[in-house]
Order: C-alpha cells, then structure tokens, then sequence
C-alpha cells in the first residue's frame, strides 16, 4: 500500500484497531503519509488529528478501568511488587491559529513546522530570484530567514517574469485598540512587496472572528478595535492608489457569495479536524474560516479586478495562520480557483522568551506602538530574557548566547544594517559587549521606531481612512488595469508569434 501511494496511485488504508497500541501504530501511519510530500491535504491532517484524539480517549478510559477501589489496592500491595513509575511525558510543541508553544523546548522549532505543515523552505537561490524580478535588494526579513517558509512562491515570480499580475492579501483579527511590534513584522514586509512587485493589495479585518472567539469582546467594541488598527497600518506607508482596506462587518455583502461557495465544499468534520473545534464552541467559529478564504480569490474584489476569477494571491502571513490557507488551498481546486501562494514568517518572541510569540494580551510580553519612550525602555530593562552571564566579570569571560537572548533577537527584526548587526552580535557572543549596552542599543532603535509611527499615525485622518476602505475607487481600478497592459500585450505578441509559427510550419 505504500509502495503505491509513493509510486503516485490511489490506495485505501483500511486499520480495524483493536488495542490501543494497534490505534496509536495505525495514527503512526497516517502521521508518517501526511508529512510525506504527496499527501498534504486538509483531510490527512483532519484524519490524524481525530485519531489522535481517540486514542487519549481510548487511554483515559483504560486507565480509568483499570484503577481499583482502595480496600482493593492495599490487599494487591501484599501480592505484587510495586509497578515501577511511569516517566512523565514531555510537552509537546503547539503551533495553531490560536496557540503557539513551544513545550518542553526553550524555542519554537521551525524545522519541525516545515516537516509538519508540509511546506518549502525558502532558499537563498530563491531570494536571487525576486531581487532579480524586483531590481532592488531583498528584504532584511527575506536576507535573514525571518520569512523562512512559502508554498509555490516560485509560481507567482514565474508568473512575474511573464508579466502576469497578481495581488497581495494579509489581514489583522482587531482584538485590541493598539497593535504591538509583532503585528508589524507582516505589513512591514507586504508593504515591501507592494513597492517591489508594484501589486495591487487587499487587507482584511476580521472583527467578526475575534467576535466570535473572544467571549469578552462585544460586536460594536471589535468593530471600533478595526477603525483603530486600520489607522495603524495606514501609517505603515502602504500605497493609497493599491490597496483597501475592509473590515468584514462592512464588507460581508461582497465576500458572502464567495463565501458560501467555500462553505459548501468544506464538511463540518473537516471544519473541526483542521480547527481543532469542539461540541462546546459556537457554530459561528466552524463557519468563519470560510469567511478568512474569501479574500484569496479575485472573484470577492470585482470592483477592484473588474469581475475576473484568475488572478493569483500571494499571502503574506505568520506560519501559525497555514490551517486557514492549508484549506483554502484544497477548496481552491474543487471550485476551479486559482490557489492561493503563501509565504511565511517566524514569530516575533515574547519578552520573555523563544517559547511563544508575543502577545497583545500579556501587557508584559510585549511592545505596543503606543508605548512611551519610558515604558520601553523599563520593558526591554525589566522583561527581555538575556542570554548573557550574571555578571560582568563572567560575561566579559564567557560571552552570550546570541540564540536565546531576546535582545539580539528583536534586533535582527529591527535593524535593516547586516554589517552593523553582525558587529554587535559578535562583540556580544565574545564579551566585548555587556548585556546593558546591546539593550540600550535595542531601546534607542526601538524608542525611534515607534515614535515615528505615532507621527505618521496622528497624520491619518478620517477622511485619509474612508479613502482605503472605498472598494469602488477609480483609482483602484485604474492600479489594477495598468498592471495588466504588460500581460496583455504579452498576449498579442504571444498569438502573433504562434501565427508565425503556424505559417512558417505550413
């Protein structure tokens, strides 16, 4: 059977399990065809995920049947030996749209989400390739790995290069008033793909998900939390002639119909095998991921792309959201969409660690864009794990681990200069440098970044925000036609060359 799979044929796998080692071997299996790269559908991943949870119940009911009554275990004691303790088992690494942990290790292991998610890394030979599509140097977040992972990323530079258009799609689920540097790292890096490729871009407020799964957010709370982050990432400079802006609340009339046709190709069991839903939650939560798709597909912005159903998408996303664009992806193929591309990126970290990202939540493991110069500092002083030495004395002597210390983590996000980074991470790694010094590096270069996004956010009027949330500007529309001239005429040129070749061959 596998011998056929591997060889590309169809197979059914049938397992009756009986015991519960035979179910754990047969969930084995799947786990193992799942990270092969022939099988990496939303379906696998929902099988092994169901299964998974049958075998801890399947477990915990053993154990349950197992335990004795305690007249029963002292008259046991005397006839046999103590059992020997069982070893306690390791926590696992958790990454999903919800929760990212990194369990028993001090750092999210990437290697192990590229293994399990299914998708490609992203090699240097690929970064020479959209610095040569671009004309411009690649992205520090590109250069440094930052952005580490894709899937067909090489299908829209070949598209690219035969001047096809596509658009960008990335979004933000409005939980909070104010945004913190975490929530950046994607609009910071798709605004350097709208300048680089000159693409049309589309960013989606959820505020309906975060209605839906936070129990503490009311609808016109969330739905005021989305004017405000839109502000924010206005003042990240996008182009106002490219992109809009939509909460879902507002802009649920032209996504609906596209979303309803995602909906009706995907199950509730796959709904709840991928999203990891319960009895418990609101059915609102099975039904929104449809809601997230919608924006991948041109067919939801005709306005923007005048009705057309073919142009590409890449996503520019952090690695937790591949659940959503995993099955995306799938329903992509059963409605004839063309599917979307992704490319992704590690977490920015807490404060306090490598171990999870950071959170607008935890007001302690994070910097929030409306942070004062004062509380930045006393954060990073007060908060950022270092992987320095307890004193002066031992870290002239011994050195930091670079690899654990947050500091010289937030600056490989924070600061573009290669020469400059590489100089203070060596000094730091061999002593030259004390574990105060590079923090105070790290708060001057912080200090100034956020203060000039208060600047260029208190220049975003209402009048300047009602201009990205209009989908029916000219502008808009006028953006997207001249990205198609080149396509177009590489069309005409196309048929004209296939007469030539059809004449000559006469």
């Amino acid at each position: 059977g596998l011998r056929r799979v591997t060889q590309g044929s169809p197979c059914c796998v049938l397992f009756v399990p009986v015991t519960v080692p035979q179910l754990v071997f047969g969930t084995e299996i799947l786990r193992i065809l799942f990270h092969r790269p022939f099988v990496q559908s939303s379906l696998a991943f929902s099988l092994w995920r169901q299964l998974s949870r049958v075998i801890s119940s399947v477990q915990s009911q053993s154990k349950h049947q197992k335990e004795m009554s305690a007249p029963e275990q002292k008259a046991n004691v005397r006839e046999t030996a103590a059992a020997p303790a069982e070893k306690p088992k390791e926590k696992e690494q958790v990454v999903d749209a919800w929760t990212v942990d990194a369990g028993e290790g001090n750092q999210i292991d990437y290697d192990k989400l590229i293994r399990d998610f299914g998708v490609s890394r992203i090699t240097p030979t690929l970064v020479e390739r959209v610095e040569a599509i671009t004309q411009r140097p690649a992205h520090h977040y590109l250069r440094r790995g930052l952005f580490f992972s894709h899937r067909d990323l090489d299908i829209i530079l070949a598209a690219r290069e035969k001047g096809r258009a596509f658009f960008l799609y990335t979004g933000r689920g409005p939980a909070s008033e104010a945004l913190h540097l975490g929530h950046l790292i994607p609009f910071q890096f798709t605004k350097y793909l709208q300048d680089a490729f000159g693409v049309p871009l589309v960013i989606q407020l959820t505020d309906d998900e975060k209605f839906l799964f936070k129990d503490n957010l009311k609808l016109e709370e969330v739905h005021k939390h989305a004017y405000s982050n839109a502000k924010d990432i206005i003042a990240c400079g996008f182009d106002p002639t490219k992109t809009f802006i939509f909460s879902d609340l507002d802009y649920i009339h032209k996504l609906y119909p596209v979303a309803l046709k995602i909906q009706k190709k995907l199950t509730y069991s796959q709904s709840r095998g991928i999203f990891g839903f319960v009895e418990s939650d609101n059915v609102g939560k099975s039904a929104f991921p449809a809601i997230q798709a919608a924006p991948a597909f041109s067919e939801s912005f005709p306005s923007m792309f005048g009705g057309r159903k073919d142009v590409l998408c890449l996503i520019p996303a952090a690695i937790d959201q591949d659940p959503y664009f995993r099955m995306t992806r799938d329903v992509a193929q059963k409605l004839g969409y063309k599917k979307p591309c992704n490319i992704y990126s590690s977490f920015f970290p807490a404060l306090q660690g490598q171990h999870t990202k950071m959170s607008g939540s935890v007001e302690s493991s994070s910097i929030f864009v409306t942070d004062t110069p004062k509380q930045i500092k006393t954060k990073i002083n007060k908060y950022a794990f270092s992987g320095g030495q307890d004193t002066a004395e031992k870290q002239r002597e011994l050195g930091a681990d670079l690899d654990v210390d947050i500091t010289y983590q937030y600056l490989r996000f924070v600061l573009e200069d290669d020469a400059e980074l590489e100089r203070l991470g060596e000094e730091y790694r061999t002593g030259k440098l004390l574990t105060g010094e590079i923090k105070a590096i790290l708060i001057g270069i912080l200090q100034e970044m956020v203060k000039g996004h208060q600047e260029r956010k208190s220049q975003v009027t209402d009048e300047v925000l009602q201009r990205f949330m209009d989908p029916d500007r000219q502008e808009l529309k006028d953006a997207f036609q001249s990205l198609l001239k080149p396509e177009l005429e590489g069309k005409g040129g196309n048929e004209k060359e296939k007469e030539k070749e059809g004449e000559g061959n006469q």
